[in-house]
């Protein structure tokens, strides 16, 4: 069969007909080859038919499966398509080529832990593979696009939020004037000043206090919440590293927010795993402590140095 094979790769279409009807046209085998011949052929329906006869005599003629896997990939059918590569993904050795095109429908679907998945596995049998190695980093950097979008779109959600006017609110007019004379002119401003805080100001009473509560409650909201959040990871932080020389104004950078820093998709996945939210959160953190999260390697411990480092800041020193 293989002389069949090569003759159809030599363009050689009646040479190779004559050689397969000399064959036992009741294998798995001769009604693959008969499927590269009608395929080359251009007789893409009648091959795929005839493939499917190969794989309904044997299941496991990769060859076989493989064809009529990529002409239904090809022509529409992703659902058997996926299918057919999937079978071809669970033998061994890694069947590459099934691996890389199911790769290539898994990302189109935005199933991209699956795709690398079909990659990874690639590399494992075959390290120095380079296409696999270009699409892995393709992959990831449709991973990083993915989670940068979702944490913009975020983070914008919470600007818009915390950039709302104070003047959009109910409030009384002896509120509202108290307010405006502090400064307060928006809900992220609110967010930051405690009740003692409002209390302290001049005509500024428990009425407007308990208004400007229950508005907020309403809201699953709170008086402080923005510097309460904060200040644990400054506490921490300060606990942990005693000795360190703080940069001055180290407590606005303990609690600056990780997802308001340029990291990239993976370092901010870790920090997900590992609950950190702010500045003050990582530099609690030792380099060993970072290295045994899933998927946090040299490349991402690097990558938070340095921007420690901008900062005048570095990852807790083991004692």
């Amino acid at each position: 069969m293989n002389d069949v094979a090569t003759l159809i790769r030599d363009g050689k279409m009646d040479q190779a007909e004559a050689a397969l009807n000399q064959q036992r046209a009741d294998t798995a085998d001769w009604h693959y080859h008969r499927g590269l011949l009608l395929e080359a052929q251009g007789r893409i329906e009648e091959a795929m038919d005839v493939y499917e006869t190969a794989v309904a005599r044997d299941p496991n003629h990769q060859a076989a499966v493989f064809r009529l896997a990529y002409n239904h990939d090809l022509y529409g059918d992703e659902d058997r398509a996926i299918k057919l590569y999937e079978s071809l993904a669970r033998q061994t050795p890694a069947h590459v080529n099934a691996l890389m095109n199911l790769a290539v429908i898994y990302e189109d679907h935005g199933r991209f832990e699956e795709a690398f998945a079909c990659v990874d596995r690639i590399l494992r049998e075959y390290p120095n593979h380079p296409r696999a190695r270009m699409f892995a980093k393709d992959i990831e950097s449709s991973m990083t696009m993915l989670y940068d979008e979702t944490q913009e779109r975020t983070r914008a959600k919470r600007n818009a939020i915390m950039d709302t006017p104070v003047s959009d609110f109910e409030l009384s007019v002896r509120s509202r004037n108290c307010l405006k004379k502090m400064n307060i002119n928006t809900l992220g401003d609110l967010l930051r000043v405690s009740e003692a805080e409002l209390l302290a100001y001049k005509n500024f009473g428990e009425t407007s206090l308990n208004e400007i509560k229950a508005m907020l409650k309403q809201k699953g909201l709170r008086l402080g919440q923005l510097k309460d959040e904060a200040l644990p990871a400054s506490a921490a932080a300060r606990t942990a590293v005693p000795r360190r020389n703080l940069p001055e104004g180290s407590p606005e950078i303990l609690g600056k927010f990780l997802s308001d820093m340029e990291f990239s998709g993976r370092a901010r996945k870790c920090f997900q795993r590992l609950n950190l939210v702010t500045v003050g959160d990582l530099v609690n953190k030792t380099e060993a402590e970072l290295l045994a999260a899933k998927n946090f390697g040299q490349t991402s411990l690097n990558e938070v140095k340095q921007k420690l480092a901008e900062l005048g800041l570095s990852l807790r020193k083991t004692d």
